[in-house]
């Protein structure tokens, strides 16, 4: 029983109390991320959700992090606490204080565009939590990608609040160097609220459990998801896990061969990686970058409920060459690294699946297809930046068919409807559909890419692309077939896009098409109705249901409604 004052007289050992302060815990960075989303001016943070809320303990190990966020945002919020009390010494940090930070080399973070505020909790005066989230700022619509500093700013872990007070001049030097300030002011104060919210509810959590309890609670939260990662690990057979795959990006004329070497032992796990050297690309990873898709990858593949907190690093240990494209050093450029993040799940999976068959997927679309508008809107002469990431397809399962037109792994966000996009920006949206044939046949099918055509309405409109899989297709399992590549084309395919950025003019369209799914299983195993459903409802052509799943009556039934123009 809890004494009156909250203080003391509760056992931490008690797994009841235990999963009560956990699930208060997630329900804190899942109410600080609604007011986030719902007090931002963006739409990529308003309609996109491009943002993620945290929990951390006094020494800065994640106790709880927002479901709705990002998986590769906790490579930006997992190193901030400790550059921040590696920079300021404990006792110079004030209750009212609040930090923030972005740079991928001195800050803890993974690219420069995840602006991440983090905020000491303070009760009666000790240090027991810190609450942090991130808010992806689609700013930095036309920079070059040879190194870090073309990428925008660099902000290492400082004070943007001072004992609850704005630091203005720091304010403003950071709203100087951006290219769409109000949106950036409004969106900064947007998360400065969603601090400020998680810090009283910590606050409030202490002191109706006390701060010793909610201390000692933390770390069983941690030590229960150590035991329960090593427990889920206990069942994977012991060995060694090895795969090659290929990554492309647009910014780069050859593909690049990445490796992984997965060591089982026990209840412990060893993820070593081998790749080229850092390159004169968006696509390089840092460490916490790559960490976070390593503790994604792994989850997926051995316990999908394991509460997503610091315990489950615990038995996983990790290595890439460091220099490399994924384990770069200053000042390799990383803006682009979500699109090599994606790799590294397909690596994962991809030397798991003979080791966990039953809860591998094959490869998904293998990328987080980003499209980057930006320009100047001749009416208000203002510039506006639209930056969107669009889904494809999810691999097939062994029991079922991948998901079409979705975003997969490293990426969470939604989608911006396209009543909010042309109401925004002078872009008209001519076609959003699901591309046929794009999902890799197989026992079970893989999902379908997306085909987004956009029509320019404004001069010398600078549009830039991220991307991948459109040289290597996503590979199938099982004998199931691989999925459709990725394509980008301008206005009717006059003129393919390949590299770096393309200046567009009115009337100019661009057709992004993203990549489909592998396949999983043999195409001949495939549930003959099943096929006749995807024919009917144009998921697939006449000639893929005849020739590859050898379906001899291949013809849609004659009162098959029309699927052109089909929304995911």
């Amino acid at each position: 029983m809890t004494v009156p004052n909250g203080r003391s007289g509760v056992d931490v050992h008690d797994p009841v109390l235990i999963e009560v302060l956990s699930s208060a815990l997630s329900s804190i960075v899942e109410e600080m991320g609604e007011t986030l989303v719902r007090a931002s001016y963006s739409t990529n943070i308003k309609e996109r959700r491009d943002c993620t809320a945290s929990v951390f303990d006094s020494r800065g190990r994640m106790l709880a992090q927002d479901e709705g966020g990002s998986p590769l945002h906790l490579g930006s919020l997992m190193g901030i606490v400790d550059e921040i009390t590696r920079r300021y010494p404990v006792d110079e940090i004030a209750e009212g204080d609040m930090f923030i930070g972005n740079d991928p080399f001195t800050g803890g973070g993974s690219h420069l565009p995840d602006i991440v505020l983090a905020s000491p909790v303070f009760v009666d005066g000790d240090l027991v939590a810190w609450v942090a989230n991130l808010a992806h700022h689609a700013d930095f619509g036309d920079r070059g990608h040879a190194h870090i500093y073309q990428e925008g700013l660099r902000i290492p872990p400082v004070r943007l609040l001072r004992c609850g007070e704005l630091q203005t001049d720091l304010f403003d030097l950071i709203l100087l160097n951006c290219q769409v300030p109000h949106e950036r002011k409004a969106d900064l104060r947007a998360q400065i609220a969603a601090n400020r919210l998680a810090e009283s509810r910590v606050t409030e959590l202490a002191e109706r459990y006390g701060t010793t309890t909610l201390l000692r609670a933390g770390e069983a939260l941690l030590d229960y998801t150590e035991r329960r990662t090593r427990a889920a690990l206990r069942q994977v057979p012991d060995g060694v896990y090895e795969f090659t795959d290929l990554f492309d990006c647009p910014e780069l004329d050859d593909e690049l061969e990445l490796a992984v070497r997965i060591t089982v032992r026990g209840d412990e796990i060893d993820v070593a990686f081998s790749a080229p050297r850092q390159v004169r690309a968006s696509v390089n990873v840092v460490w916490t970058a790559l960490y976070a898709a390593v503790y994604y990858s792994l989850k997926t593949l051995i316990d999908p409920d394991i509460v997503p907190n610091a315990g489950l690093h615990r038995p996983v240990s990790i290595s890439a060459p460091e220099g490399s494209v994924l384990n770069c050093v200053e000042p390799a450029a990383v803006n682009g690294r979500s699109e090599t993040c994606q790799r590294v799940v397909d690596l994962i999976h991809g030397a798991m699946a003979s080791a966990v068959p039953d809860t591998v997927t094959a490869a998904s679309n293998g990328a987080n297809t980003g499209v980057h508008f930006s320009g100047v809107r001749s009416a208000t002469g203002r510039y506006f930046v639209y930056l969107e990431t669009i889904g494809g397809g999810c691999g097939a399962r062994l029991t079922k068919d991948g998901m079409d037109g979705v975003q997969v792994h490293m990426t969470n966000t939604s989608n911006l409807p396209v009543e909010a996009l042309e109401t925004e920006y002078p872009l008209t949206v001519e076609e959003y559909a699901l591309v046929d044939d794009s999902g890799g046949p197989g026992r079970t099918r893989g999902g379908m890419g997306i085909r987004r055509t956009v029509r320019v309405e404004e001069r010398d409109v600078h549009f830039w692309l991220d991307t991948s899989r459109q040289k290597s297709a996503p590979w199938g399992l099982s004998d199931g077939l691989p999925g459709a590549r990725a394509r980008v084309e301008l206005s009717d395919g006059a003129r393919p896009i390949s590299h770096g950025y393309t200046l567009l003019q009115p009337g100019d369209r661009v057709s992004i098409v993203t990549a489909g799914a592998g396949g999983y299983g043999p195409p001949a195993e495939r549930d003959p109705e099943q096929v006749r459903r995807d024919l009917a409802e144009g998921r697939i052509s006449a000639e893929t249901a005849h020739e590859v799943y050898g379906l001899t009556s291949a013809i849609a039934a004659p009162d098959t409604p029309p699927t052109d123009g089909r929304h995911p």
